[in-house]
């Protein structure tokens, strides 16, 4: 097994997650919060389309060793289970559900003469013995069979489920719309990925890009690039936002000073060409250290860190702005001045009332983040200071079909299902985030409370 540093730094958030899940369990001005979460249909049904995504990224970053593959020896679990997709490649493009090429060359026939026409695929539709007659059919046929499938295998589990825990299901079910919802939307997500998945084993369900590569798979993959820039960035932006927040707003003075100095500064400078610079370094300390990097995927990986580094750098200002703020009203509170009457120290103050009285406002900015982070990454990328270029993403693939625009015929495809999965990424980040605002927003609960 390999562990890159976005996979380790995955798995710590995974774990820092678990960890504030069993801290807040037991505090009530959290639990009540978490309640009006679950209690909200939008809330339950943008959360399960958001734990799909996390899903999907967690399986591609499972990274092991696989000897003589394509030259590329670190694959993930989710490049081993998509084998067929990644190893099945065309000579260039074809559209969606196609059996032909999607431009015309000379075809050579099996009594030798040769004449200008589509070329048949070499895995698209390859089944077939006649396209023509068969292929809307077969698609149908095939297309409701996985859905069977699919809806059969969810309905296997659920009743196994049922079984074991019946009394907490009921629990959850009984009364519960958003619960029933979400449900919903978990039953219908698994059946329509099985039948996709059933399908790309005939087709390129999303057709090919210009040198033959599956675009459904390339989707499937920016998947994890999208999730490690919107989490990790968090990861390395919350520390200094919380920390420098919190300090110039409780000790204000020359502290004070220094920190907003500080921050003032950073926002003085154009982002882009500070991210353009950053990345340019890190281009030039690979290329004179590339024994340090041998693999494609460790020289993409690493890029991929220091672009979360470097928009963690210069994200973090805005939550410091807010939580100083937040902290110069709460220092001035009755609790506050009585702790410090009673000579409780500083450190205590700011662990014990400061910190915990401004947690919603951190958790409401994460969560409006992430999807600032997503489309930024998609951004970086189109004008080429994003990601590796060999990194599967969004931008990437947005980058990349430019060209395809303007050529004649349009090859669409690429942009639309970039598009289509960073939207749906995107709506539901939203969706969450409106929510979560509801929810810990200390003046709506006080509003609602009379």
């Amino acid at each position: 097994m390999i562990v890159l540093w976005t996979d380790a730094l995955i798995f710590l958030l995974i774990v820092m997650t678990i960890s504030m899940g069993v801290y807040v369990r037991g505090k009530e001005h959290f639990r009540r919060p978490l309640r009006q979460i679950t209690a909200s249909k939008n809330g339950m049904i943008s959360l399960t389309v958001l734990v799909f995504f996390v899903l999907i990224g967690l399986i591609d970053s499972i990274h092991f060793k696989a000897s003589g593959d394509d030259g590329n020896d670190v694959i993930s679990v989710l490049d081993y289970w998509a084998a067929p997709l990644r190893q099945h490649g065309e000579k260039t493009y074809s559209a969606p559900f196609a059996a032909f090429g999607y431009g015309k060359e000379m075809v050579t026939l099996d009594d030798g003469t040769a004449h200008w026409d589509y070329p048949r695929l070499k895995y698209g539709g390859a089944h077939l013995s006649d396209p023509e007659r068969e292929l809307t059919a077969d698609i149908l046929k095939k297309g409701l069979y996985g859905l069977f499938q699919g809806a059969s295998l969810c309905t296997f589990f659920w009743l196994m489920l049922w079984g074991i825990f019946a009394a907490q299901q009921q629990r959850f079910l009984k009364g519960s719309a958003p619960g029933k919802s979400a449900l919903a939307v978990g039953f219908a997500i698994v059946t329509i990925v099985y039948a996709l998945c059933y399908l790309s084993a005939y087709y390129h369900i999303l057709g090919t890009d210009k040198v033959g590569e599956d675009v459904f798979y390339q989707t499937i993959k920016s998947i994890r690039t999208g999730l490690v820039i919107g989490t990790l960035t968090t990861l390395i932006m919350l520390p200094m936002a919380i920390l420098f927040g919190i300090l110039a707003g409780f000790f204000q003075g020359w502290i004070d000073d220094l920190i907003q100095y500080l921050y003032t500064t950073l926002n003085s400078i154009p982002s882009v060409l500070l991210i353009a610079a950053s990345i340019l370094m890190v281009q030039v300390y690979m290329a004179t250290h590339e024994e340090a990097f041998t693999s494609v995927v460790l020289r993409a990986d690493m890029r991929l860190l220091f672009l979360c580094m470097i928009l963690g750098v210069t994200s973090w200002t805005g939550l410091c702005r807010l939580l100083r703020a937040e902290t110069l009203k709460l220092r001035e509170m009755e609790y506050v001045q009585a702790a410090r009457a009673l000579g409780v120290k500083q450190g205590a103050i700011l662990a014990r009332h400061i910190l915990p009285n401004v947690m919603h406002i951190v958790l409401i900015s994460v969560v409006l983040d992430f999807s600032a982070l997503v489309l930024a990454e998609a951004v970086l990328s189109y004008i080429n200071i994003g990601v590796d270029p060999t990194t599967y993403s969004w931008g990437n693939m947005i980058n990349g079909a430019r060209l395809e625009m303007a050529r004649e015929p349009v090859v669409w495809w690429s942009l639309t299902a970039a598009f289509v999965f960073m939207f749906i990424l995107v709506l539901a980040a939203n969706l969450f985030a409106d929510v979560v605002q509801d929810a810990f927003d200390p003046r709506r609960s006080r509003s609602d409370g009379v």
